[in-house]
């Protein structure tokens, strides 16, 4: 008999919607949880993991970059000709899947369902090569807002490709894949022209079926010392109100650097300031910024949701979207138009330029 669900995830955010999502099954040690550690460090959120009870088992997966690999990075060379680049693109796709197969702590075939965020990393190319269906899972809430990753990738004749994809020799993320039987997101209006196989499933809906006990376990999944936590933030913020600014691992470091500095001065002088580093973000803003509050640890932003009685007075966003938080009184989101001060506009506007 096979087993019942595994989630391959890829960021903190990524696991924390995987245990929301089994908590909404009303399950216990049904499903594995795998993290690839290729472009994160989960620090001890495994073995918080393990501990909840909430998932029947949970690994860490070396997930290989194409550039662990001469031979798949060697397909990145121009022929001269679209006939010869589509061929090349054909090894690529088989050559990066199979590059996995080693490193792979769960064997995917063993499950009724396999749910993988961002199949944009190589695990797409992995389930295409071993021709295993699958469910796609948006990277971030709503992340086809600010960036439409298969048309980013495959700019160039774009219909071809997605024909193409659909015949499994080359591979497409996003619902794109002739692997992936729907790709789920949280608002079909925040994609563009999105692929035919997009199913809608609100995060909002999903908080609201939790009940204490669900947010207790989500609480201690995530966070290491969730009253520390709150202690520090009431000593540290003196009875002042409270601006919590998100950071992110945007622009060059020193660049973000200045534009949070630029953020602080907009606020500092009417509350206490708060920063929440993002888990990907490694500028030590304690050190950069050592008169504002700095909270420890790693871990989504989405879990403080789940602390009792936790409420800041205003919550700062540079593109980080936050419509589902409800820890804050006000909602601060500076958007795009503010990254232009500070970023070349076509860099984070890629997908916005796709449509022009």
């Amino acid at each position: 008999m096979k087993k019942k669900r595994v989630y391959i995830c890829h960021t903190f955010y990524h696991a924390y919607i995987a245990a929301v999502k089994e908590l909404n099954f009303k399950a216990r040690g049904e499903a594995t949880l795998v993290l690839s550690t290729m472009s994160n460090d989960f620090a001890g959120l495994k073995e918080r993991a393990e501990a909840t009870g909430l998932f029947r088992d949970v690994y860490d997966f070396d997930e290989q970059k194409e550039t662990a690999s001469k031979e798949v990075m060697a397909q990145h060379v121009n022929r001269g000709n679209r006939v010869a680049n589509f061929f090349q693109r054909v090894r690529y796709t088989k050559l990066l899947g199979a590059l996995q197969e080693e490193f792979l702590p769960v064997d995917l075939s063993e499950y009724e369902d396999i749910y993988v965020f961002c199949d944009s990393d190589p695990i797409g190319y992995y389930l295409n090569y071993k021709k295993l269906p699958y469910h796609a899972i948006e990277d971030g809430l709503n992340s086809g807002r600010l960036d439409d990753m298969a048309r980013n990738s495959n700019r160039g004749a774009f219909p071809v490709k997605r024909l193409m994809a659909k015949t499994g020799l080359i591979f497409m993320p996003n619902g794109y894949s002739r692997y992936c039987i729907d790709y789920e997101v949280n608002d079909i209006s925040a994609n563009i022209a999105p692929p035919a196989n997009i199913v809608e499933r609100p995060r909002k809906e999903m908080y609201e079926r939790l009940t204490k006990e669900d947010h207790a376990l989500l609480v201690k999944m995530f966070l290491e010392d969730p009253e520390g936590l709150r202690k520090e933030l009431q000593e540290k913020t003196g009875g002042r109100p409270v601006a919590m600014i998100l950071t992110e691992p945007l622009c060059a470091p020193d660049v973000r650097e200045r534009m949070f500095q630029d953020i602080i001065a907009i606020y500092e002088n009417d509350y206490a300031i708060l920063i929440k580093p993002h888990p990907r973000d490694v500028l030590d803003y304690a050190a950069l910024f050592p008169e504002v509050v700095v909270m420890k640890g790693r871990f989504p932003m989405e879990v403080m949701n789940d602390i009792e009685d936790l409420q800041v007075d205003k919550l700062v966003s540079v593109i980080t979207q936050v419509e589902n938080v409800g820890f804050a009184k006000e909602i601060v989101y500076l958007g795009l138009n503010f990254m232009d001060k500070y970023e070349a506009p076509e860099v984070h506007r890629k997908t916005e330029l796709l449509w022009k």
